[in-house]
């Protein structure tokens, strides 16, 4: 069997060394064998290659031209390679160059200039030997790539090069030291605002980082000196300057901060070194800062501080809250300040609503602006409106109610269309903080009606879109009976209308002409009744009117409200006709004059049966306002009982038509 396959092997290489062509198929076929011996290297091949290397890598180091020619380095590397010389070639290479560097250390060791020069002493041996190491491997690129990477214990070239010079250089105590001691010099020096070499300090930074000891030798002991720097500047600072410098100053050494980032810090140390900052200059301090400037840079409207507290607030631990809390103790003491009035001042009063509202706006502007509309502070705020503005109870909802008056009045015309519904809105808001919305209520609804009823309404659109707020706020129940308000006013123009049609086939009682209005008991302000002497043609009117409406309404009632009447009279003075409008009871006090120039107080009551309390203040609005169509004797403000009055033939003024204000009576809570 055996000298089967041996005859089979033979005929095999005699095919070899006889070629024949295939007939069938004419392919040629071509066998290599292998060397039967592996070639050797020549005699002392290895010392006289590694000698040359040798001589390559020092005269590297030493920054002199190679005499040999790379690729023939290159050859001779792969050649030592391949004859299993790899490991020898590398602990040779590794000895080589760790002689040089320790050569290096003594410039260090010894080096007497000053700082700076020192560090660019290191510098420039680190640039250097990094340029030396590329180089180096560029000529045992082959060594580099196969004995290294199949022996993971081995380091690259490279990371050979960088554990010499890590461990020779860096290593030594006092190389280490003076190289810390200048970099933290430098840098406390540029954050005295001093010129710095930052390149320097970038590339030896850089430098540790590639060394893998930039955290154990450079980063721990530069956070320390911040923290120590920072917390003495801190304390100093924030005694010394004014909230508004202090927080620039803050502001400002962050962005120095982060510009040292930037240039040349590793960006590991970044979340640490932007901590200590804001934990010295602002989180150690926030109480001290709030205390000190909040309120004045809130009064004064110190816009872009506020924003800059806020921004630098909201990066330290409970600062934002801290701030909000500070916020909402202003608001509700100026808030309080301004509600108040313990001397009760009528002018403070007066304003009170139109200052909550600039309070309000400036507030806002504030927390939408300044602090971002952060929800943080809008609760805050909302908390502070609700409890100082119902530091006085019913108050300010009465005079809530009042200013709507005065806006919604004729004769304002400060404001346009879409002023006042903005204006409107704003109250609004105010009205949301009062708890004594029941209040607001009872005195809107006795403005209201004295709007509508005296015909002293700016706008219908006005009242009907405050009308429809206090209904989107409160619901329809609110605003039930003040819409059955405007409801009477509008059934009583249809029933005028009929009843002047009513009126044409009839003559008008002395001439005059009268215009009523029919209102719901349930849906009005209640009213005191007062049983009044009218003249006789007005009791006239109101029989003919009572007629033709219990005719069109059986089983009706009529109740006549004499307080709520005004009258248009013609008044002729020595100086001049004039038409004076004028309450129902001031047109029957001046009436009397018609039968006698002079009249007393008693004969006036009398004759009127008017009250003694609304008799007052209606002689007092005739005899001692600014249009007095009556003189009063003795003369003086007050109205006694033993007083007389006679008409004024000497009164004058520049219109034709005067409005003579009845003197109200006071309506207000305390």
């Amino acid at each position: 069997m055996s000298n089967g396959r041996l005859a089979n092997f033979e005929s095999y290489n005699n095919a070899i060394k006889q070629p024949a062509v295939n007939k069938q198929v004419g392919i040629k076929k071509l066998v290599i064998k292998g060397f039967k011996e592996r070639p050797r290297l020549p005699d002392n091949y290895q010392d006289d290659t590694w000698n040359k290397l040798k001589d390559a890598v020092d005269a590297i180091h030493r920054q002199r031209s190679v005499s040999s020619s790379l690729e023939e380095l290159y050859q001779g590397v792969d050649s030592l390679c391949t004859h299993n010389m790899s490991s020898q070639l590398y602990d040779k290479l590794r000895s080589q160059c760790e002689t040089y560097i320790l050569s290096c250390t003594d410039r260090f060791l010894y080096h007497s200039t000053d700082t700076e020069q020192f560090l660019k002493v290191i510098n420039s041996t680190w640039q250097s030997h990094c340029n030396q190491m590329i180089l180096i491997r560029s000529i045992f690129l082959v060594l580099d790539r196969n004995y290294v990477l199949q022996n993971s214990h081995i380091a690259s070239i490279w990371d050979m090069g960088l554990d010499l010079f890590r461990l020779h250089i860096l290593t030594p105590s006092s190389i280490q030291k003076r190289l810390l001691d200048g970099i933290l010099l430098l840098i406390a020096r540029e954050r005295k605002q001093e010129a710095i070499d930052r390149g320097l300090i970038k590339n030896l930074l850089r430098m540790l980082t590639d060394l893998q000891i930039y955290g154990k030798v450079f980063e721990r002991h530069f956070l320390n000196a911040t923290d120590e720097l920072y917390k003495l500047e801190g304390h100093k600072l924030s005694s010394e300057l004014e909230v508004p410098q202090y927080l620039a100053h803050v502001n400002q050494r962050i962005i120095e901060e982060h510009e040292r980032l930037h240039h040349y810090l590793d960006m590991s140390t970044k979340k640490e070194l932007i901590l200590i900052v804001e934990c010295n200059l602002i989180e150690r301090h926030v109480k001290a800062i709030l205390a000190k400037g909040l309120g004045s840079l809130m009064a004064d409207n110190r816009h872009p501080d506020l924003t800059l507290m806020y921004s630098l607030f909201e990066k330290v631990k409970d600062g934002k809250m801290e701030l909000a809390m500070a916020f909402g103790k202003y608001v509700k003491a100026a808030g309080t300040e301004l509600v108040n009035n313990p001397s009760a001042d009528l002018e403070k009063d007066r304003n009170l609503v139109q200052s909550l509202l600039d309070f309000k706006d400036k507030i806002d502007y504030i927390v939408m602006d300044d602090f971002r509309n952060d929800e943080l502070f809008v609760n805050k705020r909302k908390d502070a409106f609700e409890e100082f503005i119902n530091k006085r109870q019913s108050k300010p909802a009465e005079l809530i109610a009042k200013y709507v008056d005065t806006k919604l009045k004729t004769g304002n015309k400060e404001l346009t269309e879409d002023e006042l519904e903005r204006t409107l809105d704003k109250i609004m808001v105010l009205f949301r903080f009062i708890q004594g919305k029941d209040v607001f209520e009872a005195f809107y609804k006795k403005d209201l009606a004295k709007r509508l009823l005296l015909g002293k309404s700016a706008s219908v659109d006005a009242e009907k879109s405050m009308l429809s707020k206090l209904k989107q706020e409160c619901g329809a129940g609110f605003t039930n009976k003040l819409e059955g308000m405007f409801k009477d006013i509008d059934i009583s123009k249809d029933i005028m209308v009929s009843f002047k049609q009513y009126m044409e086939s009839r003559e008008s009682p002395g001439g005059m002409d009268m215009t009523v209005s029919v209102l719901m008991l349930s849906y009005w302000p209640s009213y005191p009744t007062m049983a009044i002497h009218l003249l006789p043609e007005m009791e006239q009117y109101q029989d003919m009117f009572k007629r033709f409406y219990l005719s069109k309404h059986s089983g009706r009632k009529l109740h006549w409200q004499p307080s709520l009447g005004h009258c248009l009279l013609k008044a002729y003075f020595p100086k001049g006709l004039k038409e004076i409008h004028v309450s129902l009871y001031q047109t029957l006090v001046l009436m009397l004059f018609n039968t006698g120039a002079e009249q007393s107080y008693e004969s006036i009551r009398q004759a009127t049966n008017i009250e003694d309390l609304e008799l007052k203040r209606t002689l007092q609005s005739l005899a001692c306002g600014k249009a007095r169509v009556l003189h009063k004797v003795p003369k003086g403000k007050e109205i006694n009982t033993t007083d007389s009055f006679v008409f004024a033939d000497d009164f004058k003024h520049k219109l034709y038509r005067i409005k003579i204000n009845q003197i109200q009576m006071r309506e207000t809570v305390s």
